[in-house]
């Protein structure tokens, strides 16, 4: 574990009525860096999410180390050391309650603000995430979905925590919106030093903004590393048909777009062997019998017997 790492995730694993949904995951982020978390619908990325900060859904059964700067995370660190921005910021957002009022309760439970104090300061957050302070005084509702998403940026960011996870924060909003909000989420985070951990299935998003990148399918790692070399050299057959999948942007566009045949398996059905064995045209019958373990390779981490080394 390198000396700069904030977060420290090994073997984490979390699951329902005995089965595994999220399946050893392990992986480190560093102080001040983006991670984005990549795979289709359904491969464990939000739940893993939720069971960093320690907000898994009743019933949840949870296993593995999750360590920020060495210490486990409870709820006393929720809003202090860590903070979600969650999909939905309207449900995030009190609907009878003014949005200033709502970051000047939270400046007052974690700081201990109170008064003019609070709310000159959660007037200030709605300021530097671009909303006039005399917007305080609004309610959630009078807010557009942009508006309300970058508030509920001002309300996971305010009390300058160390961690910061985004769970598809974009989800609801327009194209150019979305890329206004993530801006701007990176953009703070760094301005506070906080570490970000961004949940997307988009990879023009992962280019654009995370520094490192770890993808996931079926709830186990698939291949984790740098941005730049991931999306440049995938190793693990199911990045390389993710990236397949993509329009190119090149001056003279594919004719047809590659498909990922058949679908990720539901929860408890990959026995053994390679989850994504029965869609890989690389599969062997090492993949259908035997899973593979996350191993270093051309300076990252890859889970794949023999991984595929062409560009895509």
């Amino acid at each position: 574990m390198r000396s700069d790492t904030l977060l420290s995730v090994r073997d984490l694993r979390v699951g329902f009525d005995g089965v595994d949904v999220v399946r050893g995951l392990s992986f480190d982020v560093l102080a001040g860096e983006v991670l984005a978390l990549v795979g289709e619908s359904g491969a464990g990325k939000s739940l893993t999410a939720r069971a960093l900060l320690g907000m898994v859904p009743r019933g949840a059964t949870v296993s593995g180390r999750v360590l920020l700067n060495g210490s486990p995370i409870t709820p006393a660190d929720w809003g202090r050391r860590v903070a979600l921005v969650p999909q939905d910021a309207l449900s995030a957002l009190s609907p009878v309650h003014r949005v200033g009022d709502q970051l000047a309760l939270a400046l007052r439970s974690v700081r201990g603000l109170t008064g003019k104090d609070a709310r000159r300061r959660a007037e200030a957050a709605l300021e530097e995430v671009g909303i006039p302070a005399v917007k305080a005084r609004a309610f959630p509702h009078e807010f557009s979905g942009g508006m309300r998403q970058r508030a509920v940026l001002a309300m996971a960011l305010v009390n300058g925590p160390d961690l910061v996870v985004a769970d598809e924060p974009t989800t609801a909003l327009d194209p150019e919106t979305q890329e206004t909000v993530l801006a701007l989420l990176r953009e703070r985070c760094s301005a506070t030093g906080a570490s970000l951990v961004l949940v997307t299935h988009a990879l023009d998003v992962v280019r654009a903004h995370a520094d490192r990148m770890a993808v996931v399918y079926a709830g186990a790692l698939a291949e984790y590393g740098p941005v730049e070399r991931v999306l440049a050299r995938p190793l693990a057959p199911y990045t390389a048909g993710l990236l397949a999948s993509l329009p190119s942007g090149d001056a003279v566009p594919r004719t047809r777009l590659s498909v990922l045949a058949g679908r990720p398996p539901a929860p408890g059905e990959p026995a053994a062997g390679c989850a994504f064995a029965p869609r890989c045209v690389h599969a062997t019958d090492r993949c259908h019998a035997e899973r593979p373990a996350p191993r270093p390779l051309a300076g990252r981490t890859v889970a794949c017997h023999h991984a595929v080394l062409e560009t895509v």
